[in-house]
């Protein structure tokens, strides 16, 4: 459905919008206000959404946009989209707060429920991950070189698993502590999606809220290197499928074999 032209003019979209959140980044005072559910909304998210959506309007002005900061549009119009796209201009406002860099652009593109394109800029390391249907997932670095992406398969003897830096429970610790050789790395934002489709980590474990914006482009990255994003009962994620926008519990995984084993696991212990 979307061409490299178009594909490129996306990546450009992300780039804009995540200079333009370093623009606030790199200034000591900037509002912070707290939303309805008690997330933070900062200038920076607003100064890139308005990017997006205006670039967006402009390349693809027929497709339908939904984001995280304007999200109020009714189910029973979002249901008739058969193709839209979905965007978090900031996904991981926590991470700008407290300045640690793990924060991201996220922009995907859902078709009949499925996200077949997505891209992750992350600006304050200058790195950017995309992946699609038709050429598969990729990570362009801070020197603009691009390499192709692929989970790793073989599972190692000590599992890699990548952890939400803000965002940990009691079922996730319960699950870590029936895991015997695991080495746990923290990350902010969808840049977990991202180690998992670049075979630095096996397994990303989210037993906790997420909404659908937070996880379409990391989702399709991983899917397009290889690997799969489930729930737990193993259904991948589908998308505008129902009135609330939240995803249920769900594991980032880089083999079958290892979804299945985490999910019994799970299982068991509730």
């Amino acid at each position: 459905m979307l061409d490299i032209k178009h594909i490129d003019k996306i990546i450009g979209i992300a780039r804009n919008a995540g200079h333009a959140i370093m623009d606030v980044y790199n200034n000591s005072h900037y509002d912070v206000k707290i939303k309805d559910d008690s997330s933070p909304l900062t200038t920076a998210d607003i100064a890139s959404n308005k990017i997006i959506i205006e670039s967006l309007k402009k390349i693809t002005p027929k497709i339908p946009i939904l984001s995280e900061e304007g999200s109020n549009i009714p189910f029973d119009i979002r249901s008739r989209w058969e193709t839209f796209w979905l965007i978090d201009p900031l996904d991981g406002t926590k991470e700008f707060i407290n300045k640690n860099g793990e924060f991201t652009v996220n922009i995907a593109l859902i078709h009949k429920n499925e996200p077949i394109f997505g891209v992750i800029f992350a600006p304050a390391i200058e790195e950017l991950y995309w992946g699609s249907q038709e050429f598969g997932s990729y990570k362009i670095d801070s020197s603009f070189s691009q390499q192709r992406m692929a989970v790793c398969k073989k599972q190692p003897k000590k599992l890699r698993i990548v952890t939400s830096r803000s965002h940990k429970n009691k079922e996730l610790e319960n699950l870590l502590e029936k895991l015997e050789l695991v080495e746990i790395v923290s990350k902010g934002s969808s840049l977990k999606f991202c180690l998992v489709a670049n075979g630095d980590a096996d397994l990303y474990p989210r037993l906790g809220p997420t909404s659908e914006w937070d996880t379409a482009a990391g989702d399709a990255i991983v899917r397009y290197a290889g690997g799969s994003t489930c729930d737990l009962s193993l259904k991948e994620l589908i998308y505008n499928s129902k009135d609330c926008i939240l995803n249920p519990n769900f594991l980032v995984s880089a083999s079958e074999e290892l979804k299945i084993n985490i999910v019994r696991l799970i299982q068991l212990s509730t």
